[in-house]
């Protein structure tokens, strides 16, 4: 039997981690998450006015099909569009309706919540004219660059 040749360095060579390597290391990667997770959560709530954004899109359409056919703009059961997106993260709703315009208003529900500045967006249409706003509340009454932030995909 061979003996295995004895090592040249100290006996706590091949030890590991100690644990104050292994408190740097969850230190940093806690760092790393407390910068990246604001920004996921963002992107992910961008996603999510997709759905809204498709939702209000889908009802224009119908209401520009409705209206085809009738003397005023009609409320979400006339056209047949639901009063939820697509993937439940707005309610929908026609805010105003007559023979030249209409206004539907999505407003965030669940955890869509939390995208304060874009918690409602609202389309309008009055004429040949778009509106495009968005707001914390129904007022919509964001400033031109937020507004464009929350459109924008």
């Amino acid at each position: 039997m061979t003996t295995p040749p004895a090592s040249s360095g100290s006996p706590r060579q091949a030890a590991g981690f100690t644990t104050i390597e292994l408190l740097v290391a969850v230190a940093i990667a806690g760092v790393l998450a407390s910068i990246a997770y604001p920004s996921f959560r963002d992107q992910v709530a961008k996603s999510r006015r997709a759905d809204a954004i498709v939702a209000l899109t889908v009802a224009q359409l119908a209401q520009e099909r409705w209206r085809a056919n009738q003397a005023v703009y009609g409320d979400l059961a006339d056209i047949g569009v639901a009063d939820v997106s697509s993937a439940g993260h707005y309610a929908l709703q026609v805010v105003t309706n007559t023979a030249s315009s209409y206004q539907i208003l999505a407003t965030a529900r669940g955890v869509q919540r939390r995208d304060a500045a874009c918690r409602n967006l609202r389309l309008g249409v009055a004429g040949a004219n778009f509106e495009y706003a968005s707001g914390p509340d129904a007022t919509v009454a964001n400033p031109a660059a937020i507004n464009r932030r929350c459109w924008s995909l």
